[in-house]
């Protein structure tokens, strides 16, 4: 039987790290499900949803202080289960963007919290204005959002967080 493992890892960034520890992994039999991968200011991060039988783990764990000096990575390996598919929630992919300031994922993340909102999958990404240089930030979010909820309410209600952050919001059912 299959287990899962989440593998984390970060360190300076270089070519051939994903190439790397994909091998690794491939050598020691496991297989890779889901990744996040980014170049962070000058550091590689990783995020892995990795399986394979227990004799494969065992043997990633054992080399997991070796594997980290080679690559030259931090790297933590966590078990975890299958996401369960809940059909209590809605998927809603949420887009802000507008001039940079701080707090922004802070205000959003109280808000979908307090709403009981859960974030599956947040990105930012932080550029310039053409023309103006104006310090511009975008947010894109995959959220669930409970069945209970009216979801027309949450869109104004969220909107009027975004007016009061000088954010513009787009609120789509995810595909």
């Amino acid at each position: 039987m299959n287990q899962s493992i989440v593998i984390t890892a970060v360190g300076a960034d270089r070519p051939g790290i994903v190439n790397e520890l994909t091998e690794v992994l491939l050598n020691t039999s496991l297989n890779v499900e889901d990744s996040r991968m980014s170049v962070l200011g000058g550091e590689f991060a990783v995020m892995l949803l990795v399986t394979g039988n227990t004799a494969s783990i065992d043997s990633l764990k054992q080399q997991q202080e070796t594997l980290a000096k080679k690559l030259n990575l931090h790297i933590l390996i966590k078990p975890t289960s299958s996401r369960s598919n809940n059909d209590e929630h809605i998927n809603y992919k949420i887009t802000v963007q507008g001039m940079d300031n701080p707090g922004i994922v802070h205000k959003l993340a109280r808000y979908l919290s307090q709403h009981n909102i859960n974030i599956v999958n947040l990105q930012t990404d932080s550029s310039h204005a053409p023309h103006t240089g104006t310090p511009m930030f975008t947010v894109n979010m995959l959220v669930d959002i409970p069945n209970e909820h009216d979801v027309a309410q949450l869109e104004v209600d969220f909107g009027a967080l975004c007016d009061e952050l000088s954010m513009d919001v787009e609120f789509k059912p995810a595909a």
